[in-house]
């Protein structure tokens, strides 16, 4: 292969080319293992694929529906409940990466969520920060008091990101969205959450990890608090997402021997990730001015963070 198309990009584009993101079957229509113990919706976890030392213990708290809301698309919506044993409350949960079960106190930290990036059935891509998350709930609370359900998105790099995000995983998150909400009194009604961006620099959003709880306390509320899911989606005002950092001009050569070559009035220095249009990750590392790396036909894009903080992702074409 011989070079190529260059490119000119700039970071107004960040996150346009990735910045469409979706969760996977984000409107709930597909599912496995429908009526047995093991029943989730694609690309969804509940408790019985958990992992943890109590993972044997886990419940069925996720199943199907057909209690959509009028004027929905499809057939089906998700379904998650809470249930007690001997007083003890656990919230029902579903969630795109996996349920840790390391503890029989609801509260205690080794019961979390994590992205689990090994393993692409229990972690989520995603190239860039939403400006919010969307979705549609029906929630019942079932016992007194004022209770809360929950929702927590949260976009961070290659690390296997825990929620509630611990000390470990502060580090690699860029922007996470969290909603509290009320009991809807028997109606569905749209929720939606905005990302804030974390006081982090220098990452690459590369994962999202997005839970779904029947209370905002690990343990709280009653059994049989139930809340129905649909018609889940990530927002890009402006086709975008959360970005800063406009000004910033590059173009890229390739070629068989001397790799990708980029060029700037700036100093190029910093992190890359470069991938094919299916998500392939064909290179991570340092970000230089040249970067030895041998390329398959088609088209490419490069993530970058650069040392002075600008980021951006372009396009280029290997012929």
């Amino acid at each position: 292969m011989t070079k190529i198309t260059t490119f000119l990009a700039f970071t107004l584009f960040i996150g346009f080319l990735f910045g469409q993101t979706q969760i996977g079957n984000s409107n709930l229509e597909l599912w496995s293992n429908v009526g047995a113990p093991t029943e989730e919706p694609d690309n969804w976890n509940g408790f019985k694929t958990g992992s943890g030392s109590f993972a044997n213990f886990g419940n069925k708290q996720l199943e199907q529906s057909s209690s959509i809301r009028a004027g929905a698309s499809g057939m089906y919506c998700a379904r998650i409940w809470s249930t007690s044993i001997l007083g003890i409350t656990a919230n029902g949960t579903m969630t795109c990466g996996r349920i840790n079960m390391g503890s029989a106190t609801a509260s205690n930290p080794a019961n979390y969520n994590y992205s689990s990036i090994a393993d692409p059935n229990f972690s989520e891509t995603c190239a860039s920060i939403p400006d919010s998350i969307v979705f549609w709930a029906k929630y019942t609370q079932a016992g007194s008091g004022s209770q809360m359900a929950r929702v927590h998105a949260i976009v961070h790099d290659a690390y296997d990101t825990r929620d509630p995000i611990d000390a470990l995983s502060q580090p690699h998150v860029l922007a996470d969205a969290a909603l509290n909400y009320s009991p809807t009194n028997g109606a569905w009604a749209r929720f939606s959450a905005p990302f804030v961006a974390s006081a982090n620099t220098g990452l690459i959003a590369e994962y999202i990890l997005v839970t779904f709880a029947t209370n905002s306390t690990a343990g709280g509320g009653a059994a049989n608090d139930e809340v129905l899911i649909d018609d889940i989606q990530l927002i890009y005002n402006s086709g975008a997402g959360i970005t800063a950092n406009t000004d910033l001009a590059l173009t890229v050569n390739y070629s068989d021997a001397s790799g990708v070559q980029f060029f700037s009035d700036q100093i190029i220095d910093g992190q890359l990730s470069i991938v094919n249009v299916l998500g392939g990750v064909e290179f991570e590392g340092a970000m230089k001015n040249n970067v030895s790396v041998k390329l398959q036909s088609g088209v490419h894009f490069a993530r970058y963070q650069l040392l002075s903080g600008k980021a951006g992702t372009l396009k280029f074409i290997v012929d």
